[in-house]
């Protein structure tokens, strides 16, 4: 499976005094904002706006521009949350996962245990429960990540996790398949296609018609071509 590592976060602008409107507060509020530009391998450039809030010690995550199509094209303007928690230095955010209908209409969904956190969250971020990180009850249960104040690049990545991921038309794993394959063509510069087939059985774990599906994709996004005599190429 793909690092997160992989997410590449750039800082492309710091401003030391911004506005932006909180929607909870319903008020505009000043202070320190930050832009950057992401590449996510699984659903493509982002460009987010990070707002800081010192005197209430919230931070707000906004997206600004959104992987094109019809269900990421609804999160921009879209924001998340981080407000101070208990532990010294950390914010939290309540999980919540966005979902889309069969119209492609998206909502969203707090979690309601730690069972329906998506693995990428639960293995790699630390998760509490609302109570334990804010000292407050709530009808029902609730779990938050804890993140470092400052590290703003962290947030912004569970933004993509809770937000953007769970609208991918492909998942994690299909992807890492996808760029596995695409890696062994590459590297034999011209690939048979008997010979795939047996790698990806072999050290991918993927049946012929699985290996199909992702050459086709590869295909139809012009980043390989089929050649006579059952070869494949990189563009």
């Amino acid at each position: 499976m793909q690092s997160l590592r992989e997410i590449k976060i750039t800082r492309v602008e710091e401003r030391t005094r911004d506005a932006w409107f909180d929607l909870s507060l319903r008020q505009i509020r000043e202070g320190y904002v930050r832009f950057y530009r992401v590449q996510d391998f699984l659903t493509g450039e982002w460009l987010f706006k990070v707002c800081l809030d010192k005197e209430l010690g919230k931070v707000i995550v906004r997206a600004v521009k959104c992987p094109p199509g019809r269900r990421f094209s609804q999160l921009e303007g879209n924001t998340m949350l981080f407000q101070k928690s208990l532990i010294e230095g950390l914010v939290y955010d309540i999980i919540s996962l966005t979902y889309a209908d069969e119209n492609d209409k998206l909502y969203r969904k707090v979690v309601g245990s730690v069972e329906e956190i998506p693995a990428t969250i639960r293995e790699r971020f630390e998760i509490k429960s609302y109570e334990e990180a804010t000292g407050k009850k709530v009808p029902g249960k609730r779990w938050v990540t804890l993140s470092e104040k400052d590290d703003e690049k962290k947030m912004i990545t569970l933004f993509l996790l809770e937000r953007a991921w769970p609208l991918s038309p492909i998942s994690i794993e299909e992807r890492s398949k996808s760029v596995s394959l695409l890696a062994l063509i590459k590297d034999l510069e011209k690939a048979r296609i008997e010979d795939i087939y047996r790698v990806a059985i072999e050290q991918f774990g993927m049946g012929k018609e699985e290996a199909d599906t992702i050459l086709a994709s590869l295909e139809k996004k012009e980043q390989i071509k089929y050649l006579e005599e059952g070869y494949v190429k990189t563009l």
